[in-house]
């Protein structure tokens, strides 16, 4: 976005190259991140390539029920791997003579509040360099340097869930042709895909579960037991060649630039994966801060600098109150008689009622970004 502004940029990376492109995350874009790509001219291989979903399936009580938001907004979700989308940018980057620096070590950075920031690093050969800029975009995730460099200046909100997602990678071919969420009384099962022979899957277990406690015997048994439909074949299961534990929390840093470093993505919000909007308020963020560096090149204005944090975490409030939305319809939460029976009736109305099926449509396909990407 900024190169093809015409500002100069250079992108950080701690992993090496083979590493980033086999990085397994994320691999749901909403319809408003694909417009983006597509703008950029990096939407080729993704649409040869995607698997291109008008929305998703819901099962409860043993039955099957396809949420088509496709016909109700024109849009659709596209499954196409994170590491896909890195790999075709740092092909694009490669091809304008800007390739990113992998094996940056030891990253630190000064100077943000001075108004001209320092970002030093350790190359691959073990040097010490450092690079002088206007702005620093703290893109490294919540773990990540930028966001312990200002974290004694912004305030946190933090929401923590008193379960997690036992995930699987496995050699099978997916239960639908689109993604599926299972509500259960004893707790979610979702099927995702990662192609037609490749599924991702999950299990929602305890926040303290073992995970060597877990055969994939013991896996496949739940998924089954969880997803048993009288409208459906049986789960097929296959090779496990994955097994992951992730736990469930929503967090959201106000504010989102201190002095000239900004925070993007998981540097400054997270949510729970139900839902699939993490990645996806990232390229959000990078368009809100692509647009206010255009502006201020383009005309020396920094009203659009100042108003960044505003501007990006309006969307990333919404997706946070989709997510939670969406986590609390489908999840186990208590062991009184009310929780299964409030969400079957939340759940039934997404079957039942038209309105309440293009709200959630609406936003799972994706809300508008704030601004394009482009500076005008």
């Amino acid at each position: 976005m900024l190169l093809r502004q015409g500002i100069d940029a250079i992108v950080l990376e701690q992993r090496d190259e083979a590493y980033v492109r086999a990085r397994v995350r994320a691999g749901v874009l909403e319809q408003t991140t694909v417009d983006v790509l597509d703008q950029l001219g990096l939407a080729d291989r993704l649409y040869a390539e995607a698997l291109r979903h008008d929305g998703f399936y819901l099962r409860f009580d043993r039955s099957t029920h396809k949420l088509d938001f496709h016909a109700d907004t024109g849009r659709n979700a596209w499954v196409y791997g994170q590491a896909e989308v890195v790999a075709d940018l740092i092909d694009d980057l490669k091809k304008r003579d800007r390739p990113v620096v992998f094996e940056a070590a030891d990253v630190s950075v000064d100077g943000y509040l001075t108004g001209r920031p320092e970002v030093a690093y350790t190359d691959g050969e073990g040097r010490r360099r450092v690079i002088e800029a206007d702005f620093v975009a703290g893109c490294d995730g919540f773990h990540g340097v930028c966001r312990a460099t200002v974290a004694d200046r912004i305030a946190t909100a933090e929401r923590s869930y008193p379960f997690a997602w036992l995930g699987i990678l496995a050699h099978s071919t997916p239960v639908t042709a689109e993604g599926m969420y299972t509500a259960h009384p004893d707790g979610l099962a979702v099927h995702s895909m990662r192609g037609p022979h490749i599924t991702r899957q999950y299990l929602q277990v305890p926040a303290d579960t073992d995970l060597d406690a877990w055969s994939d015997e013991r896996i496949w048994a739940e998924l089954r037991r969880r997803s048993a439909a009288d409208d459906w074949p049986e789960l097929e299961t296959g090779e496990v060649f994955e097994k992951s534990l992730a736990p469930l929390r929503s967090l959201v840093s106000e504010p989102m630039r201190v002095g000239s470093l900004f925070l993007l993505g998981d540097a400054a919000h997270i949510v729970p994966p139900t839902g699939a909007k993490g990645l996806n308020l990232a390229v959000s963020d990078a368009c809100v801060f692509s647009h206010a560096v255009g502006g201020f090149y383009a005309t020396g204005r920094k009203d659009l600098l100042d108003a960044y944090s505003d501007t990006a975490l309006d969307r990333v409030w919404q997706a946070q109150a989709f997510s939670w939305n969406l986590t609390s319809m489908l999840h186990r939460f208590d062991d009184d008689g009310f929780d299964w029976p409030l969400r079957r009736a939340r759940l039934q109305r997404l079957v039942d009622c038209d309105d309440d099926r293009r709200a959630i449509g609406h936003v799972y396909l994706g809300l508008p970004f704030p601004t394009a990407w482009r500076y005008e």
